[in-house]
């Protein structure tokens, strides 16, 4: 019968035993009568215990068990089953905001537009990278949210004053033509857009797929420590030749 009330077999085999006993049993003897086997009963008593279907005690060293008054226990699962019903009344379902669809633009106005909409609804979170000349005309708009409060994290390609806004500059070596132009914006952790060319025009992505977020996120650090290691420690990188080749062999 337990077994309608969610309990395992094993649960309600050691319940039986225990209630049937006149005397309270220690493992060996409940393992005897229930058929329960040795390696199991410990762990199956301890979830009754955790339960408050059985009770305790230790006699001679000996830990013995033995099970609530039927009565008392009719009461306890009576109780717990109309608190669960009385719970399940009050409970309010809704399916979780998810969104794992791509979506594709091949139009660089569109494209830029939509980037100032994915700044401009930014609660908290805001990173971002691009060319200079293509950043220039979203200071204004990166600007009024940093004002707002909202943290900002800037790379560019090519020198770019960004004021207050925290940035890190990547100036390319006039070698590196594997370079390509591209454009990220990440927002709240929630949502990317981000665009790369290809035959010559632009083509982006829009998503709120978390994977790809996450994927994107990690991508904008992995520049951005690229970035700053190679300021840091730029002649020892490029006079260093296969370090120099590997570099200017990066694409974004």
């Amino acid at each position: 019968m337990l077994q309608k009330f969610g309990f395992t077999q094993y649960e309600s085999q050691v319940f039986e035993v225990l209630t049937a006993g006149n005397s309270p049993m220690d493992a060996t003897t409940i393992v005897k009568y229930s058929q329960v086997p040795k390696s199991k009963v410990y762990e199956v008593l301890q979830r009754l215990v955790e339960k408050g279907m059985i009770l305790t005690s230790f006699n001679d060293r000996k830990k013995l068990y033995t099970a609530l008054p039927m009565e008392t226990t009719i009461e306890k699962l009576t109780s717990e089953f109309q608190s669960n019903v009385e719970e399940l009344k009050s409970k309010e379902f809704s399916l979780p905001d998810s969104d794992d669809r791509v979506w594709t633009l091949q139009n660089d106005t569109s494209i830029s537009v939509l980037i100032k909409e994915c700044i401009q609804k930014a609660d908290k979170h805001i990173l971002i990278t691009g060319w200079s000349d293509e950043l220039t005309p979203l200071l204004p708009h990166l600007q009024k949210k940093h004002k707002e409060g909202v943290n900002i994290e800037l790379l560019s390609v090519g020198d770019l004053d960004t004021g207050s806004i925290p940035s890190h500059l990547l100036l390319p070596d006039e070698q590196h033509e594997a370079l390509e132009r591209h454009k990220l914006v990440i927002v709240d952790e929630q949502e990317i857009l981000f665009a790369g060319v290809e035959k010559g025009y632009f083509q982006g992505i829009h998503t709120l797929s978390r994977p790809l977020v996450k994927f994107f996120t990690e991508f904008f650090y992995h520049d951005v420590a690229l970035t700053e290691i190679t300021k840091k420690y730029e002649s020892v990188l490029i006079e260093d030749e296969e370090i120099r080749e590997i570099l200017m062999k990066l694409r974004y």
